[in-house]
């Protein structure tokens, strides 16, 4: 009896820490989509000359960063990525992020090029709503601009910056504005569900303001916060 009773613990003992890695990797591909969206962002601003416009950043209502966008095989078919956006609450700070989902377009892309990050920047609420009313197609629901690039871009490109949405991308270390033609961003149910629980949509997190940030978003949350802390109008 004894020796039955020391197996059974022994082998409890052995299996309780597999099941808590399983559950540790649950979260793994969001948290990382997160932390390659957080570096992506701190690298472009490391360089002022070369980076968002402060102003811009300043006036921001939403910012999305998808990481990595790949083209298809042998550079023949839509391109896809995977990434997160975040809007801002009545108070100006950084809201919980959703997780989005990037596809199609012709963006970015140079000879030898076979992935590029790219960034979204969201003047106002226009956009939002196009994307949580089902997806957003660039070009067709909205338009976005190149964005501006360095400390006075600004000055000799779009002043009053009257677009509703910024577009850039980083490829192979060159870091520009670039214009999306027919590409589609969409929310990330299965990744949403995933993190925040079954049936939290991207209404609830974007717009509402009730779900809580999950520990996974914040090396986002907090590369957001550095380099756009407040918002002007």
């Amino acid at each position: 009896m004894l020796k039955r009773s020391a197996v059974v613990c022994l082998s409890i003992w052995m299996v309780c820490p597999i099941l808590a890695g399983q559950n540790a990797d649950k979260l793994k591909d969001e948290r990382e989509r997160a932390a390659n969206a957080a570096e992506v962002l701190n690298e472009i601003m490391k360089t002022p000359d070369q980076s968002i416009p402060q102003e811009l950043l300043s006036r921001s209502y939403g910012m999305a960063i998808i990481p990595h966008v790949v083209k298809g095989a042998l550079g023949v078919g839509g391109r896809h990525g995977k990434g997160l956006i975040a809007t801002r609450r009545a108070s100006g700070k950084w809201g919980t992020p959703a997780f989005v989902d990037l596809s199609g377009g012709s963006f970015g892309f140079q000879i030898g090029v076979t992935a590029t990050d790219l960034i979204l920047v969201f003047t106002d609420r226009s956009g939002i709503d196009g994307l949580l009313s089902g997806k957003l197609k660039f070009g067709v629901d909205a338009a976005a601009a190149a964005g501006p690039v360095g400390r006075t871009a600004e000055a000799s490109t779009d002043v009053k910056l009257k677009s509703a949405i910024y577009s850039y991308s980083r490829s192979k270390g060159l870091f520009a504005g670039v214009a999306l033609d027919g590409a589609v961003l969409s929310i990330d149910d299965s990744a949403n569900h995933k993190v925040y629980g079954i049936g939290v949509s991207g209404t609830n997190i974007l717009v509402d303001n009730k779900v809580n940030p999950n520990p996974v978003v914040n090396p986002f949350v907090t590369a957001l916060t550095k380099h756009a802390a407040k918002r002007t109008k």
